[in-house]
């Protein structure tokens, strides 16, 4: 009788098997929690344009922007996305801008830097942007999160 190590081929299938039915386990769970990352970056993404749009109201309301820089009928609010990142004007201060974002941020749903906006003026549930002014900013993508919502809703 030889003293031999190793497996059978019915052991190496049993096992490969065995692995194949994990993997498939794994792999949907996997895709659970990339989306639950993505749903987690969307919430903060908005959470810091929408503080950046506040942020300028509250220094148009303070008389620190001013001038041109404000347009009729904005509300206070920014005119575009753009104008968070480029900056305006300081009231009072001649080489002095005011800057709320350092670039805008990207929506990780899309992988884009474009976002539904909403005006002042436009009612909750419009779907297209007046051009006036930015008042909110929503994801423009179509599709559901975990919880069931739409990301263009939040």
């Amino acid at each position: 009788m030889r003293n031999e190590r190793g497996f059978t081929y019915l052991e190496m299938i049993a096992t490969t098997m065995i692995l194949a039915v994990l993997a498939s386990a794994i792999l949907p769970l996997a895709k659970v929690t990339r989306t639950r990352q993505k749903e987690i970056e969307l919430r903060r993404t908005l959470r810091e344009i929408r503080t950046a749009i506040d942020r300028y109201k509250l220094a148009v309301d303070a008389g620190q922007i001013g001038g041109t820089d404000v347009k009729l009928g904005s509300e206070g609010y920014p005119p575009d996305l753009e104008t968070l990142v480029n900056g305006v004007n300081q009231v009072g201060r001649v080489d002095h801008k005011l800057k709320f974002l350092r670039r805008i941020p990207f929506d990780p749903m899309l992988a884009s830097n474009e976002w539904g906006m909403r005006c002042y003026q436009d009612d909750p549930d419009e779907t297209s942007w007046c051009g006036q002014n930015v008042w909110d900013v929503h994801s423009r993508s179509e599709g559901k999160a975990l919880d069931g919502t739409r990301y263009k809703e939040w």
